[in-house]
């Protein structure tokens, strides 16, 4: 005969296997887990690391760079290029670097999503730079305008100066003195 602690052990040892194969066929019921993607920081790190080595590229290093990201597609890369062309500071080239990032911003696709709030702050800084050189471009204009008319106002005063100075340097024509009349005899 057995002894109770023989027979409990018996009991949760059939128990316990029984559970352990509930659990297992349980366990693959369950959905698939899909991998994790990567965090969206570790990307959005990589194009503000990206950032920073682009605005230390050199004229012909850069027309090359851009050259080369020309050819791509992704949101990353339109993220890439559009930093890239706003390193250069032509306003042409600025103007198409918010183009990308407003396909960016548009782009419904999962691979867009991790740099959506990027390229929103990346469209205000540039439409605020873009504001700025509007800017300073219509203030350069007003410059040169205030500019001409000085030299036109300098040309007149030295025009006014030279002809004060011919009137001053003339020679006074001698007129000669009338001899004075006599007068007349007055009545006594």
């Amino acid at each position: 005969m057995l002894s109770p602690l023989e027979v409990f052990g018996r009991t949760w040892r059939r128990a316990g296997g029984a559970v352990l194969m509930l659990g297992l066929t349980a366990g693959c019921s369950l959905p698939a887990h899909k991998p994790a993607a990567p965090p969206p920081h570790a990307t959005v790190s990589d194009i503000l690391a990206y950032s920073d080595s682009s605005r230390a590229l050199q004229s012909a290093a850069l027309t090359q760079e851009i050259g080369r990201l020309n050819q791509a597609d992704t949101p990353a890369d339109r993220m890439r290029l559009a930093l890239a062309l706003s390193s250069t500071h032509q306003p042409n080239d600025l103007a198409r670097a918010q183009d990308l990032l407003q396909r960016v911003l548009t782009n419904p696709g999962d691979d867009a999503q991790p740099f959506k709030a990027l390229a929103r702050l990346l469209a205000a800084r540039f439409a605020e730079q873009r504001r700025l050189q509007d800017l300073l471009d219509r203030q350069n204009g007003q410059l040169r305008d205030l500019q001409n008319r000085l030299e036109q106002t300098q040309e007149k005063l030295d025009a006014l100066k030279e002809i004060e100075r011919s009137l001053n340097s003339r020679v006074p024509t001698v007129v000669s003195p009338v001899p004075p009349s006599r007068p007349a005899s007055s009545p006594r």
